[in-house]
C-alpha cells in the first residue's frame, strides 16, 4: 500500500472482487439515481449495497435527510434536511492502476463546475478537495476505496454541497450556500442530477486525459495558489506560499525552501 496513504481516501481490503451485481464500464454516473428519504450516511449505505453485490457501477444515492454524514479525518458532515446535496456514488474503477488522487481531483473539478456555474465566480478548490467560495466552505468530498491486495477495484464517492441552507452550526462558522450567494432557492434533486452528469463527464475525461492535464485543471482552481498562507504542522505555525499539488496528492509550497505535505499533516490557520 506504499504511496496510497498520501491521499484523502479511506481504504478497505477485500477478498471477493465481484461486488457489483453486474458491471458495465460504459454506464454513466447517475443511472440509476436513487433517492433516499432518510439514511444514516449515504457512503455507508452505498458501501453496504456494494458489499451485498446489489448495486451497479455509477449508481447514485441522494439522501433527503442524512442523520450521520461523514466528513474527512473522521469528522461529521452536518446538513439540514432537504436543503443540501448529500450524495454518494458507487464506482468500479475502469483502470485499477489509476493514481488515487486523480479521482479526487476529477470529483472536485465536477463539484467546482456545478458550483461555479451558479455562483458565477470566486469558486476555488481548497486542497485536497473542499469547495470554497471566497474564504467560505461550500462543499466537501469523501472517497472510500476498496482494494484487493494492491489492486484498486471500487470507490464510493461521497459529496456534500451546501445549497439552500442559510443557518449553520457554530461549528461551521465559515460555511456558505448557493442560496446565500445567489438569493435563489434550488431544487435539490434536479441539482444533484446535474452534479451526477458533470461528474460523469469529468470521470470519462479523467480516463481519456493525461494525468498532467488533470492536475493542470485542478491547480488552475487551487485555493490560495501563489498567495502566502499560515499553516500549522504539529506545534509549529509558519508562513509559506502555495505553489501546486502533484499527481500523488501532495501539496507543495515554498518559502525559504520547498515544502511538501501529505493529507492530514497540516492545518490551515
Amino acid at each position: 500500500m506504499q504511496g496510497f496513504n498520501n491521499n484523502p481516501l479511506i481504504f478497505v481490503m477485500i477478498k471477493n472482487s465481484n461486488l457489483f451485481s453486474h458491471t458495465s464500464f460504459n454506464r454513466v454516473v447517475g443511472r440509476p439515481f436513487i433517492i433516499l428519504s432518510r439514511v444514516e450516511s449515504t457512503n455507508n449505505y452505498a458501501m453496504a449495497k456494494l458489499h451485498a453485490g446489489v448495486v451497479d457501477s455509477g449508481t447514485c444515492f441522494l439522501a433527503i435527510h442524512q442523520t450521520a454524514g461523514k466528513g474527512q479525518r473522521g469528522k461529521s458532515w452536518q446538513a439540514r434536511s432537504g436543503e443540501n446535496i448529500t450524495l454518494s456514488i458507487a464506482l468500479k474503477l475502469r483502470n485499477p492502476q489509476l493514481r488515487p488522487f486523480l479521482l479526487s481531483a476529477a470529483t472536485a473539478l465536477a463539484c467546482y463546475d456545478l458550483f461555479n456555474h451558479y455562483a458565477r465566480g470566486h469558486v476555488k478548490i481548497k486542497w485536497p478537495n473542499d469547495i470554497y467560495w471566497n474564504d467560505r466552505k461550500a462543499g466537501g468530498i469523501l472517497i472510500e476505496s476498496i482494494y484487493s491486495g494492491h489492486t484498486w477495484l471500487y470507490a464510493v464517492i461521497g459529496i456534500g454541497i451546501n445549497v439552500n441552507q442559510t443557518l449553520f452550526s457554530p461549528n461551521a462558522p465559515n460555511a456558505v450556500s448557493l442560496k446565500q450567494i445567489t438569493g435563489n432557492t434550488f431544487d435539490i434533486v434536479t441539482l444533484a442530477r446535474e452534479l451526477a452528469e458533470r461528474l460523469d463527464s469529468r470521470i470519462q475525461w479523467m480516463y481519456d486525459t493525461d494525468p498532467e492535464k488533470i492536475m493542470e485543471a485542478y491547480i488552475d482552481c487551487l485555493y490560495k495558489k501563489g498567495e502566502t498562507v499560515r499553516l500549522k504542522q504539529g506545534n509549529i505555525i509558519f508562513e509559506t506560499v502555495i505553489q501546486r499539488v502533484d499527481v500523488s496528492g501532495e501539496l507543495i509550497s515554498r518559502d525559504a525552501m520547498e515544502r511538501r505535505f501529505s493529507f492530514g499533516e497540516i492545518e490551515w490557520i
